[in-house]
């Protein structure tokens, strides 16, 4: 375990001589300057960019490495036509024409993969039988994984606009019967039509909603 430690020390400080911080342009691409969208071209996703694009977002930290998020990655018109029975009408087209929609869910029982996720301390304990716990924890860390996805997405070059206008009920009968999995949101990825974007809307200021205290 210590020398795993220092392993762990040293790739730390390694990453951060080799590359302090992200220069501006980065920070634009995956923030600042980016944008949602809601119209695609016709260039493809290949599943090499979504299994590249998964093993990046993977990498984000969560609660306990508790890792809830589970992805489907709808592709196929045969996939898209049950994802379509979900949508409000005004989503259909865009998750119809976007080459990938993936959602984001997550399993209610991942708490008992922890002895692979956190194998130094049982933590199994703390999810058993506490049902309430075991949702929130779920549910706000496969939220934060849902972000990270969307950022590493945009990182690879990729555009991204995320959806929640849609019924999870639906999405989860017609998904998840078998696995018992639960829908966060959707996330449309593909190589954006910029001729559909409209000014950006207004962000805060941080003295609007942010303190120091």
């Amino acid at each position: 375990m210590t020398d795993l430690r220092q392993q762990a020390q040293k790739a730390v400080r390694s990453l951060r001589a080799r590359k302090p911080h992200l220069d501006d342009a980065s920070i634009d691409v995956i923030l600042r300057d980016a944008r949602s969208h809601y119209s695609w071209t016709d260039k493809p996703v290949d599943d090499e960019m979504l299994h590249t694009l998964f093993d990046i977002a993977i990498q984000g930290p969560t609660s306990m490495n508790t890792c809830p998020a589970r992805i489907v990655f709808v592709k196929s018109g045969a996939a898209k036509d049950r994802l379509a029975k979900s949508l409000k009408a005004k989503n259909i087209d865009k998750m119809r024409a976007a080459p990938v929609t993936a959602i984001i869910a997550w399993d209610p029982l991942y708490w008992q993969k922890l002895d692979f996720l956190f194998p130094h301390e049982d933590r199994k304990p703390l999810f058993e039988g506490k049902q309430e716990y075991a949702h929130d924890t779920a549910f706000r860390n496969s939220t934060l994984q849902g972000a990270y996805f969307m950022i590493a997405a945009r990182a690879m070059g990729l555009d991204v606009g995320a959806m929640s206008g849609f019924s999870n009920k639906i999405v989860d009968e017609e998904f998840f019967s078998e696995n018992g999995w639960k829908s966060n949101f959707l996330c449309n990825i593909g190589h954006a039509d910029e001729t559909a974007l409209f000014q950006k809307l207004p962000r805060f200021e941080f003295d609007d909603v942010c303190e120091v205290i």
